[in-house]
């Protein structure tokens, strides 16, 4: 006779293991051979949807993407802006490498909540993701990651130089997080 043996797991692990077994083990009450099977089969069939952020910028654009557990962002090379074309297909391009389901794109509104320049050319630059790619692309608050990433990195003790390669990245990695962190 098999006993079924739910084993629980963090709830942020992708992971939920039925474990049928006919021996026990102390600590789980089921068989870790079995575990391990469960857990490697499962991890293939339940991933979690990557998100990509954009820190739109009329030079440059910061990029990170999410782990594949969706908890973490991780900074992705700046983007040095060419043509729009080329950056609509490089953006493309990291979509589908990267098996992204969602772009945020940094919608850079003023402190008192409203529209800016700057937030205008983000939605038009958004508006043409949306005609591009195959996910659904969201604006997403992103007031001030620009200047916390500039004093994150000036306090980290980069130069002037390093810190100007960086901020893109590192304001597009808040960004995220901040989205991550918000579901």
């Amino acid at each position: 006779r098999f006993d079924d043996v739910a084993v629980g797991f963090p709830r942020f692990l992708p992971v939920r293991c039925i474990i049928k077994s006919t021996r026990a083990t102390p600590w789980l009450g089921g068989n870790a051979t079995a575990i391990r099977f469960e857990i490697k089969e499962r991890a293939h069939t339940n991933v979690i949807p990557r998100i990509l952020a954009i820190d739109f910028g009329t030079k440059r654009m910061g990029l990170a993407v999410s782990d594949a557990l969706g908890m973490t962002a991780q900074g992705l090379p700046t983007l040095q802006r060419t043509r729009i074309a080329d950056d609509l297909e490089r953006l493309r391009s990291l979509v589908e490498e990267y098996s992204v389901e969602k772009v945020l794109v940094g919608n850079p509104i003023s402190h008192s909540g409203g529209e800016t320049s700057m937030s205008q050319l983000a939605s038009e630059f958004a508006e043409k993701l949306r005609r591009r790619l195959p996910c659904p692309v969201e604006m997403h608050d992103e007031r001030m990651t620009s200047v916390v990433a500039n004093r994150t990195l000036r306090e980290a003790g980069l130069s002037i130089g390093k810190r100007r390669r960086a901020v893109d990245r590192v304001a597009a990695v808040l960004l995220l997080q901040s989205y991550l962190d918000y579901l």
